[in-house]
């Protein structure tokens, strides 16, 4: 195997072992078994060839006949219980791995008889996690090895595991007794779970034919072709995938040395199709191993897209919900900017100097002139201020009630000191009501003049201010002193207001500025549930694990990426 071609290949195995970890599978399910079989078939280094068959159909036999040599015990008892790797060695040993770790090395092959039989219930043991024995042997040399399976027919379990073996295999050698031939049901069953994974590089050796009657062997031989033929072998052209080999003469003849009955037994023409066989595909290793792939890639596919599915719909039900909620809370947005802006809008121009002047500086000044200005504040000006404040705060709060945003402050816009008047000495003795522009407003309106001057100085207000003759640069030749007394009380309201409109209009832009932070709907503020947010996490994972496999895939089988598979942005 090429460097490249072996980092292409563990990049597709890397792929198809992340992409079936994201099912959650249990290890015993068939779907995980295959998977990862497959995944450590791909970079596997050695060219493997399964035998397998029913129990004592000579399997071990058919093995010691090709080696040569007995490395492996044909009379275990009760039998061979578990699959035994044969591979290259300087010399005869067995090691055994047990599931705890624990390593056994021996030399030769009779430790086996302890780990590798049945136990009373005819079961594998379950301690055992690999058993290989080390032969010095040249076709082993080459890189094969040999994997002897456990025999089927006896327990449907046992029978399940054994076929897992067979993923890891290059070469499958089904040996066949041909006294008793495989039923119809045996080898459809035999072959749909072979081609359903990919298994097609299989070989048919029949043993015992010598066992039979010239005539029986005949019609054996004739059922033999029959079941060779309904299997599509893949196999080297030339080459054909039925074979007689009788075991137990064949392995006498190797350990005797006889090269005519070894030929006879039809072990010489196995052994020399199955060498040319073995070498044809070493050379081309992908023709064997990369078809396998893709029944369980599409397998695993399928699984995931049955997880992916609802996890799909149940996030698009929410987020059409969620987007159903954020077109309300747009809309809201505008209305209630829309409602703060012209709330906003008028409580400046309510702060507008001449606006308050206009409304407010005649009666507060008649208010400060009778001594009433805090009553007059409080009942008029003040309450007036607080319903402009109250409608614009009652937008903020409605802002924080949809957006949960930043929690909004209160307006506050607090009103200037009370205005003060120092009044001008009065110079001899005169008579105010007899002074031109003097309005008397009504009798007994007393204030710190008391009597007709103060009326006198409410009636000068409200002429000064309605006929408005305090316009800047105005000279007055001769002022009575209660025209006085009303221009100072008018210029004292009128500082008042406008100390009032600066403030307020200052606290209004500041307010302006932070209601951007409350009347402020953003989707990334909405906190989403952690359920939803787990699913779309795990939705991700899925969906870039698909993708990664069929990227692989594409990569490696040249298999199109599907329109609807996508790399997905993650959450």
């Amino acid at each position: 195997m090429q460097p490249q071609q072996k980092e292409d290949y563990q990049q597709l195995a890397d792929a198809l072992k992340s992409a079936s970890a994201l099912l959650n599978l249990a290890p015993k399910s068939q779907l995980y078994q295959d998977a990862i079989a497959i995944c450590n078939h791909l970079t596997y280094p050695n060219f493997r060839i399964a035998v397998f068959g029913p129990f004592n159909h000579g399997k071990s036999t058919l093995i010691n006949a090709m080696l040569g040599d007995r490395a492996l015990p044909i009379d275990l008892i009760p039998t061979t219980g578990a699959a035994i790797i044969v591979r290259y060695g300087t010399s005869l040993r067995t090691r055994v791995i047990l599931t705890d770790g624990t390593e056994v090395y021996r030399s030769g092959t009779e430790v086996l008889k302890q780990f590798a039989v049945l136990d009373n219930d005819r079961r594998m043991r379950s301690d055992v996690a690999s058993v290989e024995v080390f032969c010095p042997h040249p076709f082993l040399d080459t890189g094969v090895e040999f994997l002897d399976l456990p025999g089927t027919n006896d327990r449907e379990e046992q029978d399940n595991l054994v076929r897992q073996q067979l993923l890891s295999a290059d070469l499958v050698v089904q040996l066949l007794d041909a006294r008793k031939l495989m039923t119809l049901g045996e080898r459809e069953n035999l072959r749909d779970w072979l081609l359903e994974r990919g298994i097609k590089t299989v070989i048919f050796v029949a043993n015992f034919i010598n066992l039979l009657e010239p005539e029986e062997q005949k019609q054996v031989q004739n059922r033999l072709r029959f079941i060779a033929e309904s299997f599509r072998a893949e196999l080297p052209s030339g080459f054909s995938n039925l074979y007689r080999v009788d075991a137990l003469p064949a392995l006498r003849a190797r350990l005797k040395g006889d090269v005519a009955a070894a030929s006879s037994s039809g072990l010489v023409a196995f052994e020399s199709a199955l060498q040319n066989i073995v070498s044809t595909f070493q050379q081309n290793s992908q023709k064997v191993r990369l078809p396998r792939v893709e029944p369980i890639a599409l397998k695993v596919r399928q699984s995931l897209q049955a997880k992916i599915t609802p996890l799909q719909s149940e996030i698009k039900g929410f987020d059409e919900k969620q987007n159903a909620k954020n077109d309300i809370k747009t809309r809201a947005e505008q209305i209630i900017k829309q409602g703060f802006a012209a709330s906003l809008s008028k409580l400046r121009d309510w702060l507008a100097v001449s606006n308050l002047r206009s409304k407010y500086q005649a009666d507060g000044a008649v208010a400060l002139a009778q001594g009433n200005f805090k009553n007059w504040e409080r009942d008029t000006l003040k309450k007036d201020l607080k319903e402009f404040q109250q409608d614009i705060v009652k937008w903020l709060y409605q802002a924080y009630d949809f957006f949960q945003a930043e929690r909004p402050e209160d307006l506050l816009i607090p009103l200037p000191d009370e205005p003060k008047v120092i009044l001008p000495p009065q110079s001899g003795s005169f008579d105010g009501l007899s002074e031109p522009g003097s309005v008397a407003v009504g009798g007994g309106i007393g204030w710190l003049l008391g009597g007709p001057v103060g009326a006198a100085v409410v009636g000068s207000i409200s002429y000064l201010v309605n006929k408005k003759i305090q316009q800047e640069g105005e000279k007055i030749t001769k002022e009575s002193y209660h025209q006085k007394v009303a221009r100072l009380c008018i210029d004292a309201v009128d500082d008042y207001l406008i100390c009032l409109s600066d403030r307020g209009l200052s606290i209004l832009g500041d307010c302006e500025k932070k209601s951007e932070r409350v009347i402020c709907f953003s989707e990334s503020q909405e906190q989403e549930p952690l359920e939803i947010a787990q699913k779309r996490q795990e939705l991700w994972q899925l969906q870039n694990g698909l993708y990664q496999l069929h990227k692989q895939l594409e990569k490696t089988l040249k298999i199109p990426i599907p329109p609807d598979v996508k790399v997905q942005r993650k959450c």
